[in-house]
């Protein structure tokens, strides 16, 4: 079966070990919210893959086209990042006794919030760059965290980064990093910012990076950003 829906046609694909979901299609001058519908690391789509070294770090081979996600729920178009929603018979029906929940974190039709943002390229492929609730607002504008930190990361001498908002009295938060060295290595964090400035927007440079040890983790093995909140919660004195 095709992959060429007509705007606002729902077309039932029969995807890898057996997910079937619907994939919604309309005009990318529709633009406002990414949501597409994968399979983890699937895509309910049979068509062959290339193995392509810029997109190793991708969620795999997505949607053609923009992707239309319902009632009042527009998409983004190739590129710009927005909230990713998924539907199909492999997603829960909702939370246990928990109404008010369920409403709060699906749609009127169905499309489930998943809490991460990303977004699709040119090729079709479905990128998660963070969590909307890690999302920082400095002065107005987004900043995702995993962005900074993937070229943080890319830095000599970086072994890992976590990268949050902290209240700032002039901007509403103001973007901090806690970065991590590579045994042996030395770090300084007013070089790291000075680096920064030369690879991303300044809205998005951190305004102040410490240099730790270790970052604390759960027992999952997940970055604990709410813990590095705390701990530097009145940095700017806001």
């Amino acid at each position: 079966m095709g992959l060429e829906p007509g705007p606002g046609q729902v077309r039932q694909l029969d995807a890898v070990e057996g997910l079937v979901v619907e994939i919604r299609d309309a005009p990318a001058q529709l633009a406002h919210q990414v949501v597409v519908a994968v399979d983890l690391d699937v895509v309910a789509d049979r068509r062959p893959r290339v193995r392509d070294p810029d997109h190793e770090a991708a969620l795999g081979q997505g949607l053609q086209g923009a992707v239309h996600g319902g009632a009042g729920h527009a998409v983004e178009p190739p590129g710009e990042i927005g909230g990713i929603q998924v539907k199909g018979p492999n997603v829960f029906a909702g939370y246990w006794r928990m109404p008010e929940k369920t409403r709060e974190e699906f749609t009127a039709d169905g499309w489930f919030k998943t809490g991460d943002v990303g977004k699709i390229d040119e090729r079709g492929y479905v990128t998660i760059v963070g969590r909307s609730k890690d999302l920082v607002i400095t002065g107005g504008y987004n900043v995702y965290p995993a962005e900074v930190e993937g070229f943080i990361n890319e830095l000599p001498g970086v072994a890992e980064s976590a990268v949050v908002g902290l209240p700032h009295p002039d901007f509403g938060e103001g973007v901090v990093a806690m970065v991590v060295p590579k045994p042996g290595s030395a770090l300084d964090g007013n070089a790291i910012v000075a680096a920064l400035k030369d690879r991303i927007a300044n809205f998005k440079v951190p305004k102040r990076v410490f240099v730790v040890d270790e970052l604390p983790r759960n027992t999952m093995g997940k970055v604990q950003k709410n813990l590095l909140r705390q701990q530097h919660q009145g940095l700017f004195g806001a």
